[in-house]
């Protein structure tokens, strides 16, 4: 009998291997790729600041993980966008700062797009991904750069504007249709509603809010400057900083010289400004949003959400980015994967942008390659409370590190100052507790913190080495 049995099993079996082996392949998940230029944490999901109105961001936030602790891997457009497509820290490439062309220290072998493109699927990309919305062949199917920029944007070019202490703050007598970031979205929705014969990837680079804060007048019309209010700020904030941190916020002036030109008059209108921009941005996010809903694919295309660093607006009497702190330091990050995320499921664990490259290639299938230096955080998408030991990671020219943990922040500059933070008591970074005396704190915190510094400090590229 149990002979019989066996062979009935096996015959069986035999009888369905040809229908499981007829099976399609699931196909491979489509990736809508949205990059926000000096976009900081004013999210009204993250809630830092009350007066900001993201609708859309917010609306995406709800459909899938959202981060409350994610951080850049340089506090500079170049070196940021950089370091996030090529899966090389700062500190391994060489590429620090804006003036530092990425381009001959990162071969077109290494980089994201360039692995999507391998593996067959169609890369397109409109927008600023690179910096300076550069285009390199080998890394695109298509691609839409900036062209012409609106006149009226061109008539306020953010050159040299905060260091001569001179911010120009111009609303724009314009429609959304003439600002370039509404044809990058214009490309990003043609691709998504295009039936394409493989999987395909589609980056679309949203320029604003960065400088200059021209947009359309009705977006500034949402903000009242008599209801602007101020960032909090301490006189004496400056005061426990090491020399290299205390060269950074003050080395430009800009914090002065906005003072200077009509007290906090024009700090509350830059404010103003920063609000509106980022309101414009986010009517751009839900025109992508709207689109993704209608596509064809839409229930196989990733979302991933993120900006490229964040920005200062007077805290620590610091302007723009190019610092080591949360504000600089921090930006917002969303993930919609279908059959992964769960809608609106907030994490707390702290990650950096490295985690982009990697968590991608995990998500479609793709193979990660060995120069790339973050960790997927596939698993924090499907289960947002996972314990998790990785800090984040920034870095702002050779050998300044800041590593983040959920309770700490610690920084090492390159003359060998500290800085360290409880951000559970203190978020704004009042006091630096290794220069305050007769405060306690966790010193086996720091240790650990600082066992996580980068050992990777190489000089600044230089193309004829």
């Amino acid at each position: 009998m149990k002979h019989t049995y066996a062979l009935l099993a096996a015959t069986l079996f035999a009888s369905l291997a040809p229908l499981r082996a007829a099976e399609p392949a699931k196909p491979r998940p489509n990736v809508l790729f949205i990059a926000v230029d000096d976009l900081n944490h004013w999210v009204g999901y993250l809630g830092r600041n009350p007066q900001t109105l993201t609708p859309n961001m917010d609306r995406l936030a709800k459909r899938g993980v959202w981060f409350t602790r994610s951080y850049c891997a340089a506090p500079v457009c170049n070196p940021s966008r950089a370091a996030l497509m090529s899966g090389l820290r700062p500190g391994a490439s060489g590429v620090y700062d804006n003036g530092e062309d990425f381009q001959p220290a990162i071969p077109v072998e290494l980089t994201l797009t360039t692995q999507f493109r391998k593996a067959g699927y169609f890369v397109g990309g409109a927008g600023k991904i690179f910096h300076s919305s550069v285009y390199r062949a080998g890394e695109w199917d298509d691609w839409l750069g900036r062209g012409k920029r609106a006149a009226a944007e061109e008539d306020n070019s953010p050159a040299g504007a905060l260091r001569a202490g001179k911010l120009i703050i111009a609303p724009l007598d314009c429609r959304d249709e003439d600002m370039p970031d509404y044809r990058f979205v214009d490309y990003a929705i043609a691709q998504l509603n295009t039936k394409h014969d493989k999987p395909f990837f589609i980056a679309c680079g949203l320029t604003k809010p960065h400088l200059p804060w021209s947009v359309p007048k009705k977006y500034y019309e949402k903000f009242p400057l008599a209801d602007i209010q101020l960032p909090p700020c301490k006189e004496d904030d400056l005061d426990d900083l090491p020399p290299v941190a205390l060269q950074m916020a003050i080395k430009s002036g800009d914090h002065e010289a906005i003072l200077k030109q009509d007290g906090t008059n024009t700090w509350k209108q830059a404010i103003r400004a920063y609000l509106a921009a980022i309101n414009f941005c986010d009517a751009m996010v839900g025109r992508l949003l709207d689109a993704y809903d209608r596509s064809p694919a839409r229930d196989n295309t990733i979302i991933c959400f993120w900006s490229d660093h964040g920005w200062h607006l007077g805290e620590k009497q610091h302007w723009r980015k190019f610092a080591l702190w949360e504000e600089t330091t921090r930006a917002p990050h969303i993930w919609v994967v279908p059959g992964v995320t769960k809608p609106d499921r907030r994490c707390d664990r702290t990650v950096d942008f490295m985690s982009i490259y990697p968590t991608l290639m995990d998500l479609c299938g793709l193979p990660t390659p060995a120069h790339v230096q973050g960790k997927s955080i596939r698993a924090l998408l499907a289960d947002p409370q996972l314990p998790w030991d990785q800090p984040a990671i920034t870095t702002h020219r050779q050998n300044n590190h800041t590593v983040r943990s959920e309770a700490f922040r610690y920084t090492h500059y390159s003359d060998g100052g500290e800085e360290l933070y409880d951000e559970r008591n203190d978020p704004y970074e009042w006091t630096n507790l290794v220069r305050s005396a007769g405060v306690k704190w966790d010193r086996g915190a720091l240790d650990e913190l600082k066992r996580r510094l980068p050992n990777d400090n190489v000089p600044p590229f230089d193309r004829k080495q």
